[in-house]
């Protein structure tokens, strides 16, 4: 592994320098400590999907989900990054399913982009709309048991870790948000990185028997530093990347293999300005697959809210009756799905698609850059600057189930101990739910809304003018008339009334 184009990072804040926690994330068996209670509480969530009540707001199986879950890793993203894969209770299995696999084959090189992963992301999005999967404890435990079963089964025939780096929709998702957040992995030294033997960050220390690996040699040619790898060791990082040339948080999951794998504790958990990496171009590649995950996400969080608000029953209603579905003697269910998967469709995909190109095209065309810039860099140099919006339409739609229903899984907990004899803290209160004033909600909702824009135009411009130089106002402007429409839409959609989840009082 070459050791070239290294990148320099700020190492004033190392997480993993901390008193006690640092000490526990550097710990071979730390990541597991972090594992165990999601796992037990995937498991619960299964067993009471199947076997709990129907009604969603009292089933652990749902509101756990689609109503905490969602709320927590946004916060969880801004604060500290890509924190829920960390303690990913779907990766146990897998460790297992690595070891067996050491000598598999690599993942196919046709399908290493981001394609499966935006497909993905939509699929599970319209499944969640389509087929009411918030209200269905089962169907959402059947979700549950896919995420093992996928997990396993993939790590078990390809030697890296395909589905976490190209299938996972949760990990798609926590890797483009955590771009954001002010935590990156890194190395911390980048000279003992270039002399290092063995390069344990990406390769692991785990051996099947101890292995010597000589890290100094002495001017008499005898080895005067080593170390060893062996069956006590650590796996490498299984998204393959190399510590000291990581510059992004995408792709990477947060594991600390590396960390724990290097024999010159020379990896960290560093400390970085939020937001920093969206205007740091070698961070970015200059790819369509990565673009228009970034792009169609940002999409997808506004047609996934305009599912749950009135204007989209009148549309669907229109729809149908112009496509003559209703006439075809077919279910309703069946008529609903193709014309969600219409609207889905061409707001996550064609819309986004198109504009960004459009926008794309006539800022070459205005700064007289066609020669120069082809289509796709044009494109994916501003790709990074629909982060912040996206996420700010994500968090103001996570955050309103999260805040209207963000105690009501105490009830539900209360209940489920109680439907199996345990009386040990009393009985449900079902009118706990959140915040019940939504004028407060509201609030925070556009706050959301505007930071996440305010903070795509800034790097939307700054990108500009890098890119740009004297004519960055002229390339910017349309961008700024995309992520102004997008902006627009979000606050009229999200000032609209919404379908109401996560509590007994609006089920």
């Amino acid at each position: 592994m070459s050791t070239q184009h290294l990148y320099q990072p700020n190492t004033a804040f190392d997480a993993l320098r901390l008193p006690l926690l640092g000490r526990l994330l550097r710990w071979r068996w730390g990541r597991l400590i972090f594992q165990l209670p999601l796992l037990l509480l995937a498991l619960l969530l299964i067993y009471d999907g199947f076997t709990g009540p129907d009604l969603a707001s009292q089933n652990l199986a749902t509101i756990a989900p689609w109503v905490h879950y969602r709320g927590l890793v946004i916060v969880a993203l801004l604060l500290v990054g890509n924190l829920f894969c960390m303690g990913c209770p779907f990766t146990l299995p897998r460790t297992l399913a690595k070891r067996l696999s050491l000598r598999g084959r690599r993942f196919p090189q046709k399908l290493r982009g981001k394609w499966i992963a935006i497909a993905g992301l939509f699929l599970i999005f319209f499944l969640y709309e389509w087929l009411d999967m918030w209200a269905s404890p089962a169907l959402t435990a059947w979700v549950i048991i896919a995420y093992f079963v996928g997990s396993f089964v993939l790590e078990a025939i390809f030697t890296e870790s395909a589905f976490c780096k190209y299938v996972c929709p949760l990990g798609t998702f926590n890797f483009v948000y955590s771009t954001v957040s002010p935590l990156q992995i890194q190395a911390k030294d980048q000279n003992i990185c270039r002399t290092c033997v063995g390069k344990e960050c990406l390769n692991g220390s785990y051996r099947p028997t101890p292995i010597v690996v000589i890290d100094e040699i002495g001017i008499d040619g005898q080895p005067t530093k080593t170390h060893i790898n062996g069956p006590q060791g650590t796996l490498g990082c299984g998204t393959l990347l190399f510590a000291p040339q990581i510059e992004s948080n995408i792709d990477c999951v947060f594991c600390l293999d590396c960390a724990r794998a290097c024999p010159h504790d020379n990896v960290g958990l560093l400390g970085r300005k939020p937001g920093v990496e969206l205007l740091r171009p070698s961070a970015w590649r200059q790819r369509y697959d990565t673009a228009f995950l970034v792009i169609c996400l940002a999409f997808m969080g506004l047609v996934n809210a305009f599912g749950m608000v009135p204007p989209v029953y009148n549309l669907m209603q229109d729809i149908a009756g112009g496509l003559g579905l209703t006439g075809l003697g077919v279910s309703d269910l069946a008529v609903e799905g193709i014309v969600l998967l219409l609207i889905f469709g061409v707001g996550a995909f064609g819309l986004p698609v198109g504009l960004s190109l459009l926008a794309a095209q006539i800022a070459r065309q205005m700064t007289r850059t066609v020669k120069r810039d082809s289509l796709r860099v044009a494109l994916t140099t501003f790709a990074p600057a629909f982060v912040p919006v996206g996420l700010g339409f994500w968090a103001a739609h996570y955050g309103f189930h999260f805040l209207i229903g963000v105690f009501g899984i105490v009830p539900t907990f209360q209940n489920f101990l109680l439907d199996h004899g345990i009386s040990l803290l009393g009985a449900p209160d079902w009118s706990l739910g959140g915040i019940t004033d939504l004028s407060v909600v509201g609030l925070i909702q556009t706050l959301a809304l505007l930071g996440g824009f305010l903070g795509s135009m800034v790097v939307a411009q700054r990108i500009a003018f890098r890119h740009y130089g004297r004519s960055g106002l002229t390339g910017f402007l349309p961008w700024a008339l995309l992520l102004l429409g997008m902006m627009l839409v979000g606050m009229w959609l999200f000032s609209l009334p919404m379908e109401m989840r996560g509590t007994v009082l609006f089920d």
